[in-house]
Formats: structure tokens, sequence, C-alpha cells
């Protein structure tokens, strides 16, 4: 019987990962990087407005660490640190990136400058948290450091926990309609298609997205489905497609706002708009709610 290899050095699993978090962060965040409406917001952007939306990514990325991270088993410094390393990677991925395809230049005033690389960045970050977790050929957190038989996966339904379970579940489901909603939420097509529709056209999409909410999680039988989501009772059913159906809403009218698209505008167009983004951040959503779970062995 073969000898077991011995576990690669600190060094090299450090660059793997910080591997996984830049190819991550580029995967998920390139579009933005080359959307001209972003380098605008950038230009315009209060700092007010800046210093909410460092807060709220770095809570994301706490909460993705937290519940679908390496290191489920982690202790609240560690997934402090993992989230300081990954806005730090972010916000500099996205600096050397606006950089080289000539968005900022030594020429270009600090206030852009910041306000460019901050918006860009928080895209970024959140694409190495994921990256750096889901682009892993490994399965952490269910083999133990002995490599024993392995406990039981972050995040899966538990009885015992609900309350805990439920919130992880809510920051996947929001990690996820931030990573599909962002990357049309500062686009001006979002204005020209609800200033274009009717009452039955808002009413269709908003059903749209609860059926499709409720499709992914319960009819598609998506990897995790299964042991992410419940099923015991008929009312779960309709729960679970609600409850993702109001993060997805919350997720879009928080873009929107960053993204300065209710300034000036009444409640009833900002709502059209928020129901318009609410069908691209629904799909991120229930597909993110399954997809950016923690790997679980095979």
């Amino acid at each position: 019987m073969s000898e077991p290899m011995p576990p690669p050095p600190a060094l090299a699993l450090s660059v793997r990962e910080y591997a996984r978090g830049i190819a991550g962060g580029l995967l998920f965040s390139l579009p933005l990087l080359y959307t001209m409406e972003m380098w605008e917001m950038g230009l315009v952007a209060e700092p007010g407005r800046l210093l909410i939306g460092q807060g709220v990514g770095f809570l994301l990325l706490l909460g993705y660490n937290r519940h679908a991270g390496l290191r489920c088993d982690a202790g609240l410094a560690e997934v402090v640190i993992d989230s300081v390393e990954e806005l730090g990677l972010g916000l500099l991925l996205a600096a050397v990136i606006l950089w080289l395809i000539g968005s900022i230049d030594a020429e270009t005033r600090m206030p852009a400058l910041m306000g460019k690389v901050v918006i860009e960045g928080l895209a970024v970050a959140i694409g190495v948290s994921v990256g750096t977790a889901q682009l892993s050929g490994e399965a952490p957190g269910v083999v133990d450091q002995a490599g024993g038989a392995g406990r039981r996966p972050a995040n899966t339904v538990d009885p015992a926990r609900p309350t805990a379970w439920f919130t992880g579940q809510l920051t996947l489901a929001t990690c996820g309609a931030v990573l599909v909603a962002a990357n049309v939420a500062p686009t001006e097509e979002i204005e020209d298609i609800a200033r274009a529709l009717s009452v039955v056209q808002e009413l269709g999409i908003t059903g749209l997205t609860l059926a499709i909410g409720v499709l992914v999680l319960y009819s598609s039988d998506f990897r995790g489905s299964r042991d992410h989501v419940l099923f015991d009772r008929r009312s779960d059913m309709l729960f679970g497609g609600v409850a993702t159906y109001l993060v997805a809403m919350f997720a879009s009218a928080a873009l929107l706002w960053f993204f300065g698209r209710f300034a000036a505008n009444g409640p009833a167009f900002c709502l059209a708009q928020t129901i318009v983004l609410g069908l691209p951040t629904a799909i991120g959503a229930s597909a993110g709610r399954l997809l950016l779970q923690q790997q679980q062995q095979q």
C-alpha cells in the first residue's frame, strides 16, 4: 500500500488560494471592469455612498466566508482576516485592471480614482471570495485534519439549528443575487425597459420572477438542492419562493440605489426599475443559493 502524499507546504497552499481568488475575481467581475457605465459611476459617486457600499460589501464577504468558505469551522477572527484579505485583493485587482485598460492613469484625480476603484473593487472582492472557495478541487470541511470520516457539511438543512441555517441560506442567496445583478444594474437599459412597461407587464415580470425562484430551487434538481432546501411540508415551496423573491427585490433596490438609479425619480418608476432588475437578480439568488454552497465530498 502506497504511502499517502504529504500535505503541500503552507506557502504553496497560500499561492493556490490567491490564484483561485484572482481567477474567481476576474471570472465574475471582468464584464464590470470593461463597462463604461461603471467608470461613470465612479466619477460622480459620493463619498458617503462609497463608504456604505464598502461596509455592505464587507458584510457580504463575512457572511459568505462564515457559511460557505473553505474553512466552515473557522473562528470569527479567521473569517474576518479572510474577508479583509479578499477585500484588499479585490481593490488591488480592480486598480491594476483599470490602469491596464486605460480607465485610470497618473493624471486621474484622486476622487475619480477612488470612486472607480472602490465601485469596481467591491464586485471583484465578492468574486475573489467565491473563487477561493468554489474553484478548489478539494472538499474542505468534509474530511477532518486527521483524514477521518467527514462531519456534516456547513449549511445543510439542520433541524436542530433552523435559524442559523436560514441565515446562511439568505446570505448565500444575496451573494448570488449581487454577482448576477451587478452586471446589469449600472446599465441604462434598466431605466429604458422600466419606462416602457405597462402595469400588466410589471405584474407578468413579478409572476415570472417568483416562478423562476420556485423552479430553480424545487424542480431543477440543481446540485445540492436536496441538501440545502426544505421539502418536508407543502408550505416549504411557497416559503422558499417568497423568501428568494424578497432577497432578489432587496438586492435589486440596493444596487439601483448604490448606482444612483433612484436619484430624482418617483416611487412608481423606482419600483418599476426594481421589478425589471429583479428578474436576473432572482436567478442569481436562487441558483446562487445552491451553487455557492460549500463543496461537498462526492
